[in-house]
């Protein structure tokens, strides 16, 4: 379990691309930095500033596979932001729909290898 404080987890929350990247990434289980521009039609550096930040406070992990980086949950994020990030998506699905369907029409996704860990 990383040592996460809720000023830190709450601001990071703030911002509708974070949160959104969040709620897509939380969906997906994993997503490169490519479907998060398609999916919320924004540029590549705007997400890419966005995940660093997400991923310096622990919220989020990365792993490179040749040209891409994928992006997934930090799987030592406590119990409480869990269950903070899983009512949100529950109660909110209209939150990333827009989104969604954009990366469900996207052609040319990165291929995922199975992650071990």
């Amino acid at each position: 379990m990383i040592k996460l404080d809720p000023l830190h987890f709450y601001k990071a929350l703030a911002d509708e691309t974070r949160l959104q990247s969040l709620l897509l990434i939380q969906q997906a289980g994993e997503l490169c930095v490519c479907e998060l521009t398609v999916a919320l039609e924004l540029s590549q550096p705007k997400i890419s500033r966005h995940l660093a930040q997400l991923r310096a406070c622990g919220l989020l992990q990365d792993r490179r596979e040749g040209i891409w980086v994928h992006y997934r949950l930090n799987p030592k994020l406590p119990e409480w932001a869990n269950t903070v990030l899983d009512t949100t998506q529950a109660a909110n699905p209209h939150c990333i729909k827009a989104a969604q369907q954009r990366l469900r029409r996207m052609r040319d996704r990165p291929a995922r290898q199975s992650v071990c860990c």
